[in-house]
């Protein structure tokens, strides 16, 4: 068993890895591992608890507010006025306010209107808008609009893993597949420094001109410097997925060399099913979140509607020295109320508000209806893609057999003398080049699944 970092043991130790070894890092227990302790799938969270804040926020236009007034005037040893007020207002969500108060007054220059029994009055009642504000208020929308901002929050989370989802699958294939390239080339690199080895003894014995030996290290040399090509490119992609390790207390962590990615042949390929992503793609994030939008911009178009109407508002108060007589019947004795009304003349300015958001749903219905219709293009696109791909791969693995098949007559005829190292190399090279492009058409196989997964609306599983 090749060591390991402690990183990766601790990863291997608390997910469910179902690798051959602790020396390679599935593509399960990869994906499962970005998406615990990736920075942006902590950016997800914590857009939840902007969400459920901003209800906070706006519940808080809810609160019972509690306010006290004192007014005093002395002025040459005579007391004007000493005017006490205490009370309390609770907004609720029907619309109403309720209030109760106590007042106390004295002083020799009081406003008749403000006299009060000595011990003081308490006043109990309601006040209501019976038109601008009855069915929505400023109050209201924002507290609305807070919940359906809440409930957006949940579908970003899913946007953002969705992306982070498509974007640890593209570099955790391409690893794979330069890992496999560097497999390839380096089998190459020692073939060709064995027939080095061979037409070097086959020279020294004769069997071969001084020519052969020149072009026998010319193949090594160039071997050599592919393998090397391939080598920095893996090194690029393994640090490129490192960008996607995180641990669990939010710090970056390290590739050991030693660790290596699944194998591009040896892992399972999941079908896909169109008919099921065709479906989904109405319940896609992106038009989740533009419902949304129309949602919130639905609830500024009611609350424009409703101020078109006149502000009528009425507040009844029962009044009593004592706070258990509240029993006199409305309107009888022991009130005060009073209603207010007013409104523009022309109403222009509510009326364009109006307009205005209206004009900004059909803007955000009709986009909706465009992204919608891009998303189900972009999905087609991507399955034909995946499709495609399929068809490639059994195509080139076919192909690569056969080029495997001539490779080994050539040899057979090398061995008896009936061919040209040339015509091995050729037959060679020709089978290298074809399992590099494979590597790479089953990388692109794999980096397609995870796209059309997204282009459905679908990330993680």
């Amino acid at each position: 068993m090749k060591k390991i970092g402690i990183g990766f043991l601790f990863l291997c130790l608390t997910l469910t890895v179902r690798a051959q070894s602790l020396d390679t890092l599935d593509y399960p227990s990869f994906l499962e591992w970005v998406r615990l302790y990736h920075p942006v799938a902590a950016q997800a969270e914590i857009n939840l608890r902007m969400g459920d804040m901003e209800v906070r926020q706006a519940r808080g236009g809810f609160d019972p507010l509690i306010y006290g007034n004192l007014d005093e005037k002395q002025f040459k040893e005579t007391e004007y006025y000493n005017k006490q007020e205490a009370g309390v207002t609770i907004p609720t969500w029907a619309g109403v306010e309720l209030m109760g108060t106590f007042e106390r007054n004295a002083g020799q220059f009081l406003d008749p209107e403000a006299s009060v029994p000595s011990d003081g009055l308490f006043a109990a009642g309601a006040a209501v808008n019976l038109g601008q504000g009855l069915i929505m208020d400023n109050r209201r929308a924002e507290l609305r609009k807070a919940q359906i901002y809440q409930q957006s929050t949940e579908i970003q989370r899913i946007q953002l893993l969705n992306e982070l989802y498509v974007d640890a699958t593209d570099s955790y294939w391409k690893w794979s597949m330069n890992s496999e390239n560097v497999r390839v080339l380096r089998e190459g690199v020692e073939l060709a420094a064995l027939r080095l080895n061979f037409v070097k003894k086959s020279f020294e014995q004769g069997d071969f001109p001084a020519i052969d030996t020149v072009e026998a290290y010319s193949i090594l040399l160039n071997r050599q410097y592919k393998l090397q090509e391939a080598e920095q490119l893996l090194f690029a992609s393994a640090q490129e997925v490192n960008t996607f390790l995180w641990d669990e207390n939010g710090q970056p962590m390290f590739l050991n060399e030693e660790i290596a990615p699944e194998r591009l042949f040896d892992a399972g390929l999941q079908l896909l099913d169109p008919v099921e992503l065709r479906t989904l793609v109405v319940n896609h994030p992106d038009l989740q979140v533009a419902d949304f939008e129309l949602a919130s911009l639905d609830v500024d178009r009611k609350l424009k509607g409703q101020q078109m109407l006149p502000v009528v508002k009425v507040k009844y108060n029962f009044l009593t020295e004592d706070l258990g007589e509240f029993d006199s019947p409305f309107f009888e004795n022991n009130y005060k109320w009073g209603v207010s009304i007013y409104t523009p003349l022309f109403l222009r300015k509510s009326r364009g508000a109006f307009e205005l958001a209206k004009a900004k749903i059909d803007f955000k219905q009709n986009s909706r209806d465009l992204k919608e219709l891009q998303l189900r293009a972009k999905l087609e696109s991507e399955l034909n893609n995946w499709l495609v791909l399929n068809t490639q791969v059994n195509t080139f693995s076919a192909n690569l057999e056969s080029l495997e098949t001539l490779l080994r007559g050539e040899l057979r005829r090398f061995e008896l003398g009936e061919s040209s190292l040339f015509l091995v190399n050729s037959r060679e090279v020709s089978v290298f080049t074809s399992r590099l492009t494979l590597n790479q058409l089953k990388m692109k196989q794999r980096v397609a699944y995870a796209k059309a997964r997204f282009a459905a609306g679908l990330g993680f599983e």
